[in-house]
């Protein structure tokens, strides 16, 4: 089979995180396991010394077209029908309405629209972010139709699928798990922050509930003045609006970490707190587990379903809950030892590598159709 992968959004600089994560472990990891296949990688530039490839049947080949704009749409589309493949796999929702190949589509979450019109949601006028809102409607219900197969990262993003796709058949939408990315060690000595810590690593958009778990930690603070609050996420508007509107001293932000940084600040926190409204899989919180870090969870969307009875969960609208949460943790060693036990038998569970293994097992299935 000759088959193309739009990783434009390879690496979690460029991916902006977990999507940029997954596709870079997709790829790696194909190109160490496929030895039967060829690949086409459609890169933007500055993927492009980062991506490099020793096995022959891996092909490179340069897509400078920016995503969710009309050029992806207009451009992308000839680009990848020219190199006659037998199938493409994009690993997020923005399909080009264009496309001739027959493509599977990976679909992350359905975040925006669970949370569709969020007055906090974007940067744009509400005119123009529900303009952009109704075409997104559109360009996602025809890439869930017109896909052969649709991977879901969770239980809960395919029965979203489902849910807002009533017409989309269970056995078209495979559940295939993302993985735990190995970090390198941090040496002991080394922490960025001298006082016990709560953690926060993600990004800012407003489902990630922050500006929530900022109240809750000022009302924490004022019982527990030796703890401050880390937030780790990527440098963009959302997270420097949360910093401009957080007074409180005591709340520290760390821009754009690198994976040297998140070992770090994993090793060295007391606890996670993920109070997410909603997620399709919830990749830092399996991160934390896997370094020993207790996790305060919130019960929302995919995270009791990826993070098991390994958490302690908390309503993401109850502040007194996540409060009371974070001071079951902190004061009771045996519930403490007994969420990081539970914790690494549960990250052990996700795996990058199975996660590959699954995808290449429906390329395969698209070639015996």
């Amino acid at each position: 089979m000759n088959i193309g992968i739009d990783a434009r959004f390879f690496g979690p600089k460029a991916g902006g995180g977990g999507l940029g994560r997954y596709v870079e472990q997709l790829v790696r990891g194909l190109e160490a396991a496929d030895a039967e296949h060829q690949y086409v990688i459609f890169l933007k530039p500055e993927a492009q010394a980062e991506c490099q490839f020793t096995n022959p049947r891996f092909k490179k080949r340069l897509a400078p077209i920016p995503w969710y704009t009309i050029k992806e749409h207009l451009f992308l589309a000839p680009l990848i029908d020219r190199e006659k493949l037998d199938l493409v796999h994009f690993p997020h929702w923005n399909v080009p309405i264009g496309i001739k190949t027959p493509f599977i589509v990976t679909i992350h979450d359905l975040i925006l629209l669970e949370e569709p019109m969020s007055s906090r949601a974007s940067t744009r006028h509400p005119i123009s972010y529900a303009i952009r809102h109704f075409l997104f409607r559109i360009i996602l219900g025809r890439a869930i139709e017109r896909s052969v197969k649709i991977i879901a990262v969770s239980q809960y993003t395919k029965d979203a699928i489902r849910r807002f796709f009533p017409k989309t058949p269970a056995e078209k939408i495979c559940v295939i798990h993302e993985g735990v990315t190995p970090m390198p060690s941090a040496p002991a000595s080394e922490t960025l922050a001298t006082t016990p810590y709560l953690l926060h690593v993600g990004n800012a958009y407003p489902h990630k509930n922050l500006d929530f778990l900022v109240r809750a930690f000022a009302k924490f603070h004022t019982i527990h003045p030796e703890f401050t609050l880390v937030l780790a996420g990527r440098d963009d508007f959302f997270l420097n609006r949360l910093k401009s509107e957080t007074k409180n001293p005591h709340v520290r932000f760390v821009f754009d970490p690198t994976d040297a940084d998140l070992a770090n600040l994993y090793q060295h926190a007391s606890l996670l707190v993920f109070p997410s409204r909603t997620e399709g899989f919830g990749l830092p919180a399996l991160e934390a587990m896997a370094f020993g870090l207790p996790v305060i969870c919130s019960n929302g969307g995919s995270l009791p379903e990826i993070v098991g009875q390994a958490a302690l969960f908390f309503d993401p609208a109850n502040e007194s809950e996540l409060i009371s949460q974070i001071e079951t943790a902190i004061q009771h060693p045996q519930i403490r030892e007994r969420l990081i036990g539970d914790g690494r038998r549960q990250a052990a569970k996700y795996s990058w590598k199975k996660m590959v293994q699954e995808t290449q097992q429906l390329y395969v299935w698209r070639k015996k159709t």
